[in-house]
């Protein structure tokens, strides 16, 4: 089917979806993995999620033997550049590289001329989740096509999705069609979330004793997820769910929330094995030294979003200052646990800087109208609590910004690993675009690009155990690539759908340069400008259809 009518299906799919919802009937328990999604789709607002469809004119391959000739390499283990060399990939493994030779355009199969542009290893988003039910409160859940696609189109060829919160199966579901290449979609790791997020009160308490975590984390392996991503929990059930993911190989990853954090900080999840921390919730409060509990306003409520975050944001300048023996002693225990930090800065941007968040260039042609709904003030939307955001708010966030950097830079210097990752959905945060966005940050950071590079890559194959198949560009690797005609190492805005404004000093007119030529998955080329059309298109119908919906 052509991009014009799978975006025309859509459109009357959308037209005709308000008409046909119904009263919910009341939810049977849901399995372990689906308790917050079945909770939005027994309220009846929304259809179930689709399905991404099959992969189309977007994709090609993979090839009996694909060149990649002429190309400028950056391998993602810290060297440098290294070129002109040409790829030999036969089927999804890349099987030779070496220097580029003229009859390299000659080869058998498929060839691809860089023409002195340069090769990337695919890209690694390690926090993401596809979709999220806090688009259903802004009139539809998010389409899964539209998130691959822009995925792919930035270069992302692996994601961990930390919470499977569009529902466990379905995710997996996903995880599955990618992998046998049936859809355009990067290479999912699945973690479920513990508790679950959005469950009812009771399916909460169900989960509140230490063998009852263990069940549960059980019954998500049984059903195929490759980890949990913890939200807060009480230590003992907390524990006994570690143990037990621990026991069964499954990788876990923690947010810190400040409902259990007095209990339960970074240094002690890393204790027990945690894989990785995400954000930086339950940091700062480890590196306390003059108070136990964050101080918080007296009339402080963290069921108000503003609350919430206005006060996150003043947590760090709470904590140890740099250089101090509080801060060095935290970092050196985190490195000899070999724990990983997953910062995504990306995510909180907004906070130091709402307006420049809520104009991005891309939000007119890429961002879907439920989720440009989502992102404005409401009480009732996770992430949207821009509700009377002052200059004072921002001032804060941006020192807040200044410590947490210093931090993950420090833990970096230290041999501590750091990956890459954009929590995309929330906060006028789109995907793809917001995954640039963190390369940008990790630089603000003090990264040198090639450690950006490195954390965006080899980092987040390490963090997922699949580093021998994935993460650097090596003889034996699957073929995971990113082609782009110019250096992002100068620049990581050549990596964003919209490309970097330049003036052409001949002309004298502004340009649009840079954007993935291609993605390359497992050996399967995917077309980054055509995913983009694809997004557009996807983005347009979606508008149209709810305009013609719209009473008049």
């Amino acid at each position: 089917m052509s991009r014009r009518h799978r975006a025309l299906a859509l459109a009357l799919g959308i037209a005709l979806a308000p008409s046909l919802a119904a009263a919910a009937p009341a939810a049977p328990a849901a399995e372990p993995g689906e308790e917050g999604i079945s909770r939005v789709l027994a309220s009846g607002k929304v259809d179930p999620p689709r399905v991404a469809p099959p992969r189309g004119d977007e994709a090609r391959g993979p090839f009996p033997r694909l060149t990649v000739a002429n190309a400028m390499l950056v391998d993602g283990t810290g060297a440098p550049p290294n070129g002109p060399v040409t790829l030999t990939i036969e089927h999804d493994t890349i099987t030779r590289i070496a220097r580029s030779r003229p009859e390299d355009l000659e080869a058998d199969g498929e060839v691809i001329d860089v023409a002195g542009g340069y090769v990337l290893p695919g890209l690694i988003d390690a926090h993401v989740h596809l979709g999220t039910p806090s688009h259903a409160a802004a009139g539809a859940l998010t389409d899964p096509e539209y998130v691959l696609k822009l995925w792919l189109a930035h270069g992302v060829t692996t994601v961990r999705d930390v919470g499977a919160v569009m529902g466990l199966g379905w995710t997996l579901e996903h995880r599955a069609l990618a992998a046998a290449g049936e859809i355009s979609a990067p290479r999912l790791r699945v973690h479920a979330m513990f508790p679950p997020e959005t469950a009812t009160a009771e399916a909460a308490e169900a989960l509140a004793t230490a063998e009852a975590a263990r069940s549960w984390v059980r019954a998500v392996h049984e059903r195929g997820a490759d980890g949990v991503k913890f939200r807060g929990a009480r230590p003992g059930p907390f524990a006994a769910a570690m143990d037990e993911a621990k026991r069964l190989d499954m990788k876990t990853s923690y947010h810190h929330a400040q409902l259990s954090v007095v209990q339960t900080n970074v240094l002690d999840s890393a204790r027990l094995g945690l894989d990785s921390m995400e954000h930086w919730y339950g940091l700062p409060e480890a590196m306390f030294e003059d108070r136990v509990i964050q101080d918080y306003p007296l009339d402080y409520n963290y069921g108000d979003e503003q609350d919430r975050f206005g006060e996150a944001g003043r947590l760090w300048l709470q904590a140890a200052a740099p250089g101090s023996d509080t801060w060095r002693r935290t970092i050196d225990e985190l490195v000899g646990l070999d724990f990983t930090l997953s910062p995504t800065f990306t995510i909180y941007e907004a906070s130091r800087d709402v307006m420049r968040a809520r104009n991005a260039d891309w939000h007119e042609a890429y961002t879907m109208p439920y989720m440009a709904r989502a992102f404005e003030p409401d009480p009732e939307i996770h992430g949207s609590y821009f509700f009377d955001w002052t200059t004072a708010h921002e001032v804060a966030w941006k020192r807040n910004y200044r410590r947490w950097m210093h931090f993950v830079n420090d833990y970096k210097n230290a041999g501590g690993r750091v990956v890459a990752g954009s929590d995309a959905g929330f906060i006028y945060k789109v995907y793809g675009f917001a995954y640039i966005r963190e390369l940008e940050l990790l630089q603000e950071a003090g990264f040198h690009p090639l450690e950006v590079l490195q954390a965006a890559t080899l980092n987040g194959a390490e963090l997922m155990g699949i580093d021998d198949l994935t993460g650097s560009v090596e003889v034996g690797k699957r073929a995971d690539l990113v082609i782009v005609d110019e250096n992002p190492l100068a620049n990581f805005k050549l990596l964003y759908g919209t490309g970097h404004r330049r003036l052409n000093r001949t002309t004298g007119e502004m340009e649009r340069v840079g954007g993935v030529r291609y993605t390359v998955r497992d050996g399967i080329v995917f077309d980054a400008p055509a995913l983009l059309a694809d997004v557009r298109e996807l983005v347009a119908a979606r508008k149209a259809a709810e305009a013609q919906a719209a009473p008049r």
